[in-house]
């Protein structure tokens, strides 16, 4: 009798650890509290469009928007050279340019300039979407990386305000051309010197984030189908290299003037190429 007591104790006991052990390992976790990991964004995957350019209507004179940096405001005010270029092209026809290229800003700053009026140095511009332009440009913003954030989370939030800007100008102005450009590729050995004290390491780092901002934006265009002015390769050397007569000697960051030239007839030379304007 003993024995039998003896063994349902035993039975018991194994039976409850069983079910401890069941408990723990089918338990579900809690949800961490104040934890970084739990609020990291997913990934956003984007609906290819595939865009179709659409019929400007033949004019005697047509009107290109310029939106992004520094490096596109680099153009000036009427990007004259660009003109120039599109007269060569189309000697018939007359040009005027409005340069949205706004110092120091990143491509958060996108939504704000297509849909509110804006002032930069002392100068107001109306909202890009209640303008009536034939061709709109739009440049990658890479000089102004979103650095704030890790390299991933940067490059999507990148992606997902470019693509929101122009999902956003082709629904208001279908019948405005959409095109996409990157600017002259950062200089790996001397970017921002004179400007920033930085290591050799620091600026390729620098130099290389920018790039991977260019990567991204032509991967984001070549998807889409969106039209694609890419300066970035026409200013590198054989060797791969960023050609430093395009980039200005007194900050390493800018173009040079023969940088902006090569941004003006890279763009003019994408435009009659593709006959975006109609001779």
């Amino acid at each position: 009798m003993n024995s039998y007591k003896k063994n349902i104790h035993i039975y018991l006991s194994l039976v409850a650890i069983l079910l401890s052990v069941f408990c723990i390992v089918f338990a579900k976790p809690k949800k961490p509290q104040n934890s970084f990991s739990a609020v990291i964004p997913t990934p956003t995957i984007f609906e290819p469009f595939p865009y179709k350019i659409p019929e400007v209507p033949n004019s005697r004179s047509y009107l290109t928007l310029l939106v992004g940096d520094s490096m596109v405001g680099a153009l000036g005010p009427n990007a004259p050279l660009l003109r120039q270029h599109l007269i060569e092209y189309y000697p018939s026809h007359e040009f005027v340019n409005y340069n949205y290229g706004f110092g120091a800003t990143s491509i958060e700053t996108l939504p704000q300039r297509l849909n509110e009026q804006t002032s930069y140095k002392g100068e107001s511009y109306q909202p890009i979407l209640s303008s009536g332009f034939d061709l709109i440009i739009i440049e990658s913003f890479a000089y102004n990386p979103l650095s704030q954030l890790s390299a991933g989370e940067g490059l999507i939030k990148h992606g997902q305000i470019l693509d929101a800007g122009i999902r956003q100008i082709i629904k208001t102005r279908p019948n405005s051309v959409v095109a996409v450009m990157v600017t002259i590729a950062p200089s790996k050995k001397y970017f921002a010197k004179g400007v920033y004290e930085l290591s050799s390491e620091e600026r390729l780092k620098w130099a290389e984030e920018r790039i991977s901002y260019m990567e991204s934006t032509i991967k984001y265009a070549i998807e889409n189908n969106i039209p694609l002015i890419n300066v970035y390769e026409k200013s590198l050397t054989p060797q791969g290299e960023a050609d430093l007569k395009y980039i200005s000697k007194t900050d390493y960051i800018h173009p040079s003037a023969e940088g902006v030239d090569l941004i003006s007839k890279t763009i003019a030379a994408f435009i009659f190429t593709n006959k975006i304007f109609p001779e």
